[in-house]
């Protein structure tokens, strides 16, 4: 055969499926009902190596009040006078996660259950109320009726006990607002005692799947304002120094500390006597991974924290950004030494991490609840259009 003189391009590498290669799983921080009916999450599952999904209530308020795209299912909702803007908004969220579930139930499946799952949270309003939390995800565990289902339930000093009781009962659940490396280690213990409560009672643990998601982008945004405060009244020049070293930093110095916590609470013996019965490891997931700062590269939080056994789930500029320039490599164990000094460092200073990360969980606690605020004053809106 002769050749024909045309040059085929070569293909250009798409480095989120690279990540695999690393034992690490991109999740989509995104959810719309476009997404289904327009094919992009079956091509994103198959084309980028989309691994799983996750949802917030900024997310679904975006949605619903940015687009059009659920107006008929509010007109269909709107002689349900038994329904409040909650309960409108539940039957759209629902309807969605249940088709993400469905697209992803392959990678479910052929995973053996560690990806595949999409998440929905209980309300933000429950965030400091135990009980509460714990009847809200029963309830959305059984109206969703989806094996990669996960919950999502709050970190906070009343959510960790509801994750630990939840796990003992059998249903999947993404811990989320994760800032600091003992309330890290505290989730990661409540896990194990949850899954032995559920081994005790004859449950499968292998059934389980759970993530904890840290949030990265947060911890520098508030650390970085901190020192540009400081940096005005340092007094000599060894203080701005340290100051300095310390921007853009802190974040990344602490997910790696966090994920050497995970690799030493899940290879202990009471871990293994776990694990012989097919549990599966509660995997960190690293959430809030988009770049606050425009002179931080886009892909920062992605690039630096990658590692074996590990989530990152990227809101969808991000996910774009690193399918074309990102860095994949192990960088979650480079220089464990250097992240060591980054928070020594932060206490050198006089920064208090406690301080620091308290105040976020609390931040994001009224984020959340605001970001519902607003997705139900959507609804309303959405929903009064339709009345007669």
């Amino acid at each position: 055969m002769q050749p024909t003189g045309i040059i085929e391009a070569p293909k250009a590498v798409n480095h989120l499926k690279e990540l695999q290669a690393y034992g690490q799983s991109v999740w989509l921080d995104y959810i719309r009902r476009d997404l289904f009916s327009s094919g992009e999450l079956k091509r994103m599952i198959d084309e980028d190596g989309l691994r799983g999904m996750t949802s917030n209530p900024a997310i679904f308020e975006k949605a619903i009040a940015g687009s059009d795209l659920y107006s008929d299912l509010l007109k269909s909702l709107a002689s349900r006078t038994d329904l409040d803007a909650k309960g409108r908004y539940e039957i759209l969220a629902i309807r969605d996660i249940q088709h993400a579930a469905d697209a992803l139930r392959p990678v479910y499946d052929s995973t053996k259950r560690r990806d595949g799952y999409v998440s929905l949270e209980v309300s933000p309003y429950l965030a400091r109320d135990t009980q509460g939390t714990l009847e809200e995800a029963r309830r959305l565990w059984k109206a969703v009726g989806r094996e990669n289902l996960m919950i999502k339930v709050p970190g906070t000093e009343e959510g960790i006990p509801a994750f630990q009781q939840l796990i003992s009962e059998g249903i999947n659940i993404n811990v989320t607002l994760l800032f600091a490396q003992d309330v890290y280690r505290r989730v990661a213990e409540a896990y194990i005692a949850g899954l032995e409560q559920l081994a005790a009672r004859g449950g499968d643990v292998s059934q389980i799947g759970s993530v904890a998601s840290f949030f990265i982008s947060r911890i520098d945004s508030s650390i970085d304002s901190i020192v540009e405060t400081r940096l005005k009244t340092a007094r000599t020049a060894q203080e701005q120094e340290q100051l300095k070293s310390l921007l853009g930093k802190v974040a990344i110095a602490n997910g790696k500390q966090t994920y050497a916590s995970y690799q030493k609470i899940f290879s202990g013996p009471r871990w293994q006597a776990l694990a012989a019965n097919g549990a599966q490891t509660q995997r960190v997931l690293w959430a809030s991974t988009s770049t606050k700062n425009p002179n931080y590269s886009d892909v920062l939080y992605v690039d630096e924290l990658i590692g074996a056994d590990t989530v990152n789930t990227i809101p969808p500029a991000t996910f774009d950004a690193f399918r074309e320039h990102g860095r994949p490599r192990a960088s979650l164990t480079e220089d464990l030494a250097g992240a060591a000094t980054i928070m020594q460092t932060v206490a050198a200073v006089g920064i208090s991490m406690k301080e620091v990360t308290d105040k976020l969980t609390d931040d994001g606690v009224r984020l959340f609840a605001d970001a519902f605020d607003k997705l139900l004053a959507a609804v309303k809106k959405s929903s009064a259009t339709f009345h007669p």
